[in-house]
C-alpha cells in the first residue's frame, strides 16, 4: 500500500461532497429542494448543510472522501489520490452553503390560563390528556388578548420556531410572524419508532391521537407531524416540514399519509407518496379518514359530536 502523508489526507478530507460533485461530476447532482441535493445514481442519498446521508443504506458522512469510500467502494488510498489528483488538474471552487437567515418568531402573548382553548378543543372531541400534554410541553397555549388557540412547532432543542393560530368562536386562522414551516406542529414518538404519520393540520393530528387512545393504542407510539396546509407544486419537492423531520429522524422508514379526504388532499397525498418513493426510497401508504372530510370530522362523527363547517379567514394578529 503506497504511503500518503497525513497532511495530504487532511487536505483531501477538507473537500465536502457538494463541492466535489459540483466541480468534478456535476451531472451526478439532482436538485431536491432549495438547499438539498440528491445524486442521480442513488436518489435516496441526500446532500445538505455540508453533510450527506444515504437513507436506503443508513450511512452518512461529511466529506467527499467518506462518500468515495462508503458509497463508491473505492479503496482509501485510491480515493485520496482521486480527490487530490482532480484538484491538482482543476483547482475546485468551494461552494459554501449559504447559511439561512434565522427567522425571529414573534409569538402571540400567552393568557394566564388556557380555559377557552381547552374548552374549544374538548368540543372538537380532543382528549383532555392529549391537550394537557401539549400545554405542559409548550406545544399549545391560549393567546391574549384575542384568545386564539396557538399551536407551537419546536426545534430539536425545544425552542419555538413555528406557531399557527385558530380563533375560538371566530373564523380566524393564521401563522405568527417569523414562523418557519420546517418546524410545523408535531409530537415525536415516545420510543424509537420508524413510522411517521402526516396530517394537514394540528387539529387533525390531535384528533388522530385521540382516536388511537380510544381504541386502546399508545397515541405516542409513532411520530405525528402536521403540515401548514398542502399546496400544489410542479417541482419535485417534498413539504419542508416533512423533509426536515426526516433529516432529524433518519431511522424513519415508513410514512403514512393521513391527509384530507377531498380532491385537494387526495391529490397531495398521491404526489407526496410518489416523491417519497422516488427521491428517498421511503414507502408511503395513503390512509384517508374512514368517515368525514378529515380526521376531526371522523372523531366528531365517532363521538356523536356536531361536525361544523366554517369559512376560515387568514389575517395577522
Amino acid at each position: 500500500m503506497p504511503f500518503i502523508p497525513s497532511e495530504v489526507v487532511a487536505q483531501a478530507r477538507k473537500m465536502d461532497l457538494l463541492t466535489y460533485l459540483q466541480n468534478f461530476e456535476p451531472d451526478e447532482l439532482v436538485p431536491f429542494s432549495r438547499d438539498t441535493y440528491c445524486t442521480r445514481t442513488h436518489d435516496s442519498l441526500k446532500i445538505s448543510n455540508g453533510k450527506w446521508f444515504w437513507f436506503s443504506q443508513g450511512i452518512g458522512g461529511a466529506s467527499a472522501l467518506d462518500y468515495l469510500i462508503k458509497v463508491r467502494g473505492i479503496p482509501f488510498t485510491q480515493a485520496v489520490e482521486q480527490i487530490m489528483g482532480r484538484a491538482a488538474i482543476q483547482p475546485p471552487s468551494f461552494f459554501m452553503p449559504k447559511r439561512p437567515t434565522e427567522r425571529v418568531l414573534s409569538l402571540p402573548g400567552a393568557s394566564r390560563c388556557a380555559t377557552h382553548a381547552m374548552t374549544y378543543l374538548t368540543r372538537r372531541g380532543i382528549d383532555p390528556e392529549i391537550t394537557e400534554y401539549c400545554v405542559r410541553t409548550g406545544r399549545l397555549y391560549e393567546s391574549t388578548p384575542h384568545h386564539n388557540v396557538v399551536f407551537v412547532g419546536m426545534d430539536s432543542a425545544g425552542k419555538p420556531r413555528y406557531a399557527s393560530q385558530r380563533g375560538i368562536g371566530t373564523d380566524f386562522i393564521g401563522e405568527a410572524r417569523g414562523s418557519d414551516k420546517r418546524y410545523s406542529f408535531s409530537i415525536p414518538a415516545k420510543g424509537e419508532s420508524v413510522t411517521l404519520h402526516l396530517f394537514e393540520s394540528a387539529i387533525d393530528l390531535l384528533s388522530y391521537a385521540t382516536l388511537e387512545k380510544r381504541t386502546g393504542h399508545d397515541w405516542r407510539q409513532d411520530h405525528l407531524v402536521s403540515l401548514a396546509g398542502v399546496y400544489e407544486s410542479r417541482r419535485e419537492y417534498l413539504p419542508r416540514a416533512l423533509t426536515h423531520y426526516l433529516d432529524e429522524h433518519p431511522q424513519i422508514a415508513h410514512v403514512i399519509l393521513r391527509l384530507d379526504n377531498d380532491s385537494k388532499g387526495r391529490l397531495a397525498a398521491q404526489d407526496i407518496q410518489k416523491r417519497l418513493n422516488k427521491l428517498l426510497s421511503i414507502p408511503a401508504d395513503i390512509r384517508s379518514p374512514p368517515q368525514g372530510k378529515d380526521y376531526n370530522d371522523c372523531l366528531c362523527l365517532t363521538l356523536g359530536l356536531p361536525v361544523t363547517r366554517r369559512r376560515e379567514r387568514s389575517r395577522d394578529r
